[in-house]
């Protein structure tokens, strides 16, 4: 296949690599305005990419979106009248609520929404080391999508463990909930994520996850507290060492995904008229300390 990575930091890195490796005609869509790019997966050979290529982007089977949630939505507004109505767009991305608007601005486009838990750390310009091995799961967002299974073979044969997933929302929100209690905290008191085990924040992460599924049953979704709980508690200990996302957001000044997840759940949670007061909290805390850099 044709396919252009829009955003290619770690994870579009990664997937940009194990795709050209596996025979694709891989390029990339870039801030960088250079006409190639080199990427490196660990100790590999460096590849060159092309970048910003108008010319692979009009002949794009697949666009691969790899961008952080705040980003997506403007750079996909910028391709418009660029990409083929029949180019399939995958969403791979923390967070959810830009699939509703790529949906709208590229109504006739195949979308399909995919949610990773494969590692990458982008240990300098071009060089990216893959960190975790996960498995990724892709489905249809709009009936276009839906017709599209064979796509979840492209990303198998290339990293595996890859599925199609026909009930893709149910893993976006439960990815969501783990998200909710994890990220937020963990930036908040810049703490790896295993120290989200110790007593002092049992109350919170509780109340976070009873939030949570509240809302994901308005939803329609077969979910329950104890489940959520026991999920966020796998992943809290699988990734104990890890800095979260949110964390690193922090720490770096940028923008965090906090409207796509925390956001995103008090938005839906408002629509059923449920009150989210601890999730709100964590949420105010985040903005605000995203509001001081601006001040400063």
């Amino acid at each position: 296949m044709n396919i252009v990575v829009l955003g290619p930091g770690a994870i579009g890195s990664l997937w940009a690599s194990h795709l050209y490796s596996s025979g694709h005609s891989v390029s990339v869509w870039s801030r960088h305005s250079s006409p190639t790019m080199s990427l490196q997966l660990e100790e590999n050979p460096p590849v060159y990419f092309n970048n910003n290529s108008l010319d692979a982007l009009s002949r794009a089977d697949l666009l691969l979106v790899t961008l952080k949630a705040p980003q997506v939505v403007s750079s996909l507004q910028s391709l418009v009248g660029k990409l083929a109505s029949e180019t399939i767009i995958v969403l791979m991305h923390n967070g959810m609520g830009t699939a509703e608007q790529i949906a709208q601005r590229f109504a006739n486009n195949p979308l399909i929404v995919a949610t990773t838990t494969h590692g990458a750390l982008r240990e300098s310009q071009g060089k990216v080391r893959h960190t975790g091995h996960g498995n990724t799961e892709l489905g249809g967002y709009n009936q276009a999508g839906k017709r599209c299974s064979f796509v979840a073979e492209v990303f198998q044969h290339s990293l595996p463990q890859a599925k199609w997933n026909p009930d893709i929302l149910s893993a976006l929100w439960n990815k969501l909930a783990i998200n909710c209690a994890i990220n937020p905290l963990s930036a908040i008191h810049q703490v790896p994520n295993g120290s989200l085990a110790e007593p002092q924040h049992a109350a919170t992460l509780q109340a976070v996850i009873r939030e949570v599924t509240l809302v994901m049953q308005a939803e329609g979704l077969s979910t329950n507290e104890e489940q959520l709980t026991h999920s966020v508690a796998k992943v809290i200990q699988a990734t104990a060492k890890n800095l979260s996302s949110m964390n690193q957001d922090i720490v770096h000044q940028r923008q965090s995904e906090i409207d796509f997840i925390t956001g995103y759940l008090i938005e839906t949670a408002q629509k059923h008229g449920i009150a989210t007061p601890v999730n709100l909290e964590l949420y105010q805390a985040v903005k605000n300390i995203e509001q001081g850099w601006k001040q400063s």
